[in-house]
């Protein structure tokens, strides 16, 4: 059993990528970097390859050639995807890039000119014909066949599920527009057909994702598809209820907070969506969330998240924000602080600014030392640590459903309904745990609490 680290970067998603290879089948290695909605693009692309019969190595051994699936929202992402290209070209030769940085080709090819091609976000025919140009496809009709869900990177009890690609934001920080475009949303018939498969499959938790999850059906104008011989709307408070109906733990997130989330909250006060927010604020100040070009209404925000505790007392609010941006003054982030002190928020993840090539905020005058956004993190961490620790100390004596993740022999690694997987908490079930096992959700009382992580005993 491993305890969350405090600083646990929230856009990384784990991979779990299964070993399935026969005697002189053709082999496609995959590295995934990034958010969960790259792993999802990762997972689409090796679907279509397991259905033309391409085996899925684990590791580089063995693999014909690699897919790097890259991500490019930060200079320092940018920096750990050139890395996982140059080990790919180390470990196995022949590589293939795709993803958020592939938007940039120079950039890639500049430093790894041996790379077979690159191709850009959700661009999957290329990357299908880069992989046919590597590796042409040899599939046994009578072997190669694909199980009815796909290829899936995550572990067998949860599942990302996209509901719609692009965003319509211009905040001055962010290149995602640039690079997916702007907002696409999936007809609901098919998300739904989806979700519902997932379930059937047996996955207990669907973690729903997007750029934008609040906006969408934007696009489509919010029309009706048929469902279950009636109709639904593509909008987010009635796809959650559908989903709601399919009898997994449905989780949101990169929800923005439109008037209209407030229609959620009692979809979750009635159990059919996880009391679970994850909206990304990013700042409280209203002069730098000008600068962001960000809604810059902090104050009503606070008045929205009394209004969601009203409706369900036990809603878990997560958030990621932005310190040392262009401009930020000592005020400006003293301002932040005190709001966190009066939101209360749950779940808390920090980035120090960088800039990014093509982001407007890069022209922004007054850019702040580095030395002065490290004092800031860690301030503003040592905050949202205090604020976890008492939330979590609250909850010492309760009964909560969890989910099972993990069972060694030291025990049991579960999550409450509050904790997302990789980015949120843990509780720990040390004693009684011999007869669970993974995916099982069972009732815990909390014995213990820590800044991030519970321990508890089994009901």
């Amino acid at each position: 059993m491993t305890q969350n680290p405090p600083n646990l970067r929230p856009d990384l998603a784990r991979s779990f990528i299964p070993d399935t290879r026969r005697q002189g089948q053709p082999t496609i290695g995959m590295v995934s970097l990034g958010c969960p909605k790259a792993l999802v693009d990762s997972e689409r692309i090796l679907t279509r390859l397991r259905a033309e019969g391409y085996a899925i190595s684990p590791d580089y051994k063995g693999a014909d050639a690699v897919i790097v699936n890259t991500c490019g929202f930060l200079d320092s992402a940018k920096a750990e995807s050139l890395d996982a290209i140059g080990e790919a070209l180390a470990e196995n030769g022949r590589v293939i890039v795709t993803g958020c940085l592939g938007a940039e080709p120079d950039y890639i090819t500049g430093a790894h000119p041996k790379v077979l091609a690159v191709t850009g976000p959700h661009q999957y025919e290329a990357v299908l014909d880069a992989v046919h140009r590597a590796v042409p496809p040899s599939p046994d009709p009578f072997i190669d066949l694909l199980p009815a869900t796909g290829v899936s990177l995550t572990p067998r009890h949860y599942s990302y599920l996209k509901i719609s690609e692009g965003c319509n934001h211009k905040c001055k920080f962010c290149i995602i527009p640039d690079m997916r475009g702007r907002l696409v949303s999936r007809p609901a018939h098919a998300i739904l057909r989806e979700a519902e498969k997932l379930v059937e499959a047996g996955v207990k938790e669907l973690l729903v994702i997007s750029q934008d999850t609040s906006a969408y059906g934007l696009d489509r104008k919010h029309d009706l598809s048929p469902w279950k011989g009636g109709e639904v709307r593509a909008h987010l408070t009635d796809l959650s209820r559908e989903m709601g109906k399919l009898g997994a733990w449905v989780r949101l997130h990169y929800v923005y907070p439109y008037p209209h989330v407030r229609d959620l909250i009692p979809l979750m006060a009635e159990g059919l969506v996880l009391p679970y927010l994850d909206i990304p604020f990013q700042h409280a100040d209203p002069g730098v969330l000008r600068r962001m070009a960000r809604p810059a209404a902090a104050a009503r925000t606070l008045d929205e998240i009394a209004a969601w505790r009203s409706v369900c007392p036990d809603i878990t609010l997560r958030s990621t924000f932005i310190v040392g941006y262009p401009g930020e003054s000592e005020a400006e982030f003293q301002v932040l602080l005190d709001w966190m002190d009066a939101a209360q928020l749950d779940r808390v993840g920090c980035f120090k600014y960088e800039n990014v090539a093509g982001a407007r905020s890069n022209a922004l005058p007054d850019h702040v030392p580095e030395a002065v956004k490290q004092d800031r993190f860690e301030r503003f961490m040592a905050k949202a640590a205090i604020i976890s620790e008492g939330k979590l100390a609250a909850k010492v004596g309760r009964l909560l459903p969890v989910i099972v993740d993990e069972v060694d022999d030291q025990g049991a690694t579960c999550r409450t309904q509050a904790d997302a997987p990789e980015i949120d908490g843990n509780l720990f079930v040390d004693a009684g745990f011999e007869g669970l096992s993974v995916g099982d959700l069972v009732q815990v009382e909390v014995e213990e609490a820590g800044e991030y992580d519970l321990w508890g005993k089994l009901v």
